[in-house]
């Protein structure tokens, strides 16, 4: 990390870091280490949460523009994290949390049931190689983890500029029998709650199309 993330990690972790139980991995969450919304933001919001949130442009500028929510940004890099902190301090984001976990843990331990209002994916890491694909974040197991995390009617909001992961998105969630369309056509209308990042701007730049795509949890019997 630079100089400014090792004094951001240092000096804001307590505020804005969620502590978390761990089971055998460095990023994972221990079964059973649960917290509670409303203790950690100290208030009952609207809850969203960012999967793979990167250096957090799009969960600091949505927090900071959104003070009546709660916001959520889940990433494994430190690095990352720390300049998250730097901004949403510098940005007053004072309704934004962080954990330094695995996202599929994170929403099957940390999270309760149906807590989340929203959850997103931006950008997710395409392994566009055949070879890699398997490691892609988006399949089944995550539709499932997603729609436990998510309360009835809550919003799962992905975004990619990877055809084929885009269209591999569609397919599983399309088949995901907790999950319907919030769309019509063949894609969904960009998200304007998005910000318009670099990482986008070079996607675009490459000659890549960016698709996004909207699902609504249905509602549980």
């Amino acid at each position: 990390m630079s100089e400014a993330q090792e004094r951001a990690w240092s000096e804001l972790s307590a505020q804005f870091l969620i502590s978390v139980e761990r089971d055998a991995a460095a990023t994972s969450v221990r079964p059973g280490a649960a917290v509670e919304p409303a203790a950690v933001w100290g208030r009952e919001a609207p809850l969203v949460v960012e999967i793979g949130s990167g250096q957090g442009h799009a969960i600091v500028r949505a927090a900071a523009s959104h003070p009546e929510q709660d916001f959520l940004a889940v990433e494994v890099f430190k690095a990352g994290l720390a300049r998250t902190m730097l901004d949403a301090d510098r940005a007053g984001a004072r309704n934004l949390r962080l954990v330094e976990a695995n996202a599929p843990e994170v929403l099957e331990h940390l999270l309760p049931e149906a807590s989340a209002d929203e959850v997103w994916v931006f950008f997710p890491d395409p392994w566009h190689k055949k070879k890699h694909t398997k490691r892609r974040l988006v399949t089944d197991s995550f539709a499932s983890l997603a729609a436990r995390a998510l309360r009835d009617g809550g919003m799962l909001r992905l975004a990619t500029d990877w055809e084929d992961y885009a269209r591999q998105m569609r397919t599983v969630l399309d088949d995901a029998p907790d999950f319907e369309r919030a769309y019509e056509g063949d894609w969904a209308q960009r998200f304007q709650g998005r910000v318009l990042t670099a990482f986008e701007r070079k996607g675009a730049r490459a000659g890549r199309v960016i698709r996004d795509l909207t699902y609504r949890r249905r509602d549980r019997p």
